[in-house]
């Protein structure tokens, strides 16, 4: 992938099979905030960029190219051809077809595991606004400010040491504890994101499901997006009227590989013609 560096800005001219909105606001992250003239800012890893699509040509502003290659050429996924992977996923399904064809552009981020993990225990029972909501509230709270005056997410060694009295400025309720068992269980080692991410699928989902709170989907969302096993495919309420609805009979492992980015088209398909599912 070819890139030029100038100015504190990344260009990646002539970018395909990338749509921001689609990426950033389709719910596999939450720190990302869409400005008047359509670009995003965010945090991740600690340091906050804009980025933008103009002219086909995608723009990382307020970064190093140090940081570009550390952090935001991972982050983005710029290296895996999504294309191709839309184009096998389309021939396995026509309704896959469909929705794939409907919002071509989403990619996988490839998050920090104990942001993603902790994101998702407060994703349970959840929409989406008061999920950013408290997780703002969260890195308001508890994580240390950055260059760019925004706020990192905090670290598991913080969270640990915290008791559900003192996490209550955030407003999880009944997820305070999962947070605070996620963090001491990270923290202490018991739970090791970096090396679930060497392991099996079975083995890794088994590892994150002894944190108190984290269930099947929990799980499966911090394997897809936080671990980048993109053959995870998180099923919620939603997912699972979706699957029923459009994909009767069909089991998710007959997605293969990438099964979690044909996840992603079927949700976005999925929650942008409700219509479909009227009875």
């Amino acid at each position: 992938m070819d890139y030029i560096f100038e100015n504190n800005t990344v260009r990646v001219p002539d970018i395909k099979g990338f749509a921001l909105r689609d990426t950033l606001m389709c719910g596999q992250s939450f720190r990302w905030v869409e400005n008047s003239d359509g670009s995003f800012t965010g945090t991740a890893f600690k340091k906050t960029v804009t980025v933008k699509i103009e002219n086909d040509d995608f723009k990382i502003i307020g970064t190093t190219q140090e940081d570009f290659e550390d952090i935001w050429r991972g982050y983005f996924d710029l290296d895996t051809d999504y294309e191709k992977i839309r184009e096998d996923l389309s021939k396995l399904h026509p309704v896959l077809a469909e929705a794939a064809k409907f919002a071509p552009g989403i990619r996988i981020l490839r998050q920090e595991p104990f942001e993603a993990l902790i994101s998702f225990i407060i994703s349970q029972n959840n929409n989406i606004k008061r999920i950013e909501g408290i997780v703002k509230r969260l890195c308001e709270n508890f994580g240390e400010k950055n260059e760019a005056g925004e706020y990192a997410f905090p670290t598991a060694e913080t969270l640990a040491v915290l008791s559900p009295e003192e996490l209550s400025p955030i407003r999880a309720g009944f997820r305070h504890r999962y947070i605070i068992d996620a963090a001491k269980k990270v923290f202490s080692g018991e739970v090791n994101l970096e090396s679930c991410r060497e392991k099996s699928f079975e083995e890794a989902k088994k590892e994150l499901m002894t944190i108190v709170g984290v269930g099947e989907k929990v799980a499966d969302c911090v394997l897809l997006y936080g671990l980048h096993k993109v053959n995870a495919f998180p099923m919620d309420v939603w997912m699972k009227r979706a699957m029923k609805k459009l994909f009767p009979d069909v089991n998710p492992e007959s997605f293969g590989e990438y099964a979690g980015v044909a996840q992603q088209y079927i949700f976005h398909y999925s929650r942008l013609h409700s219509e479909l599912f009227d009875e």
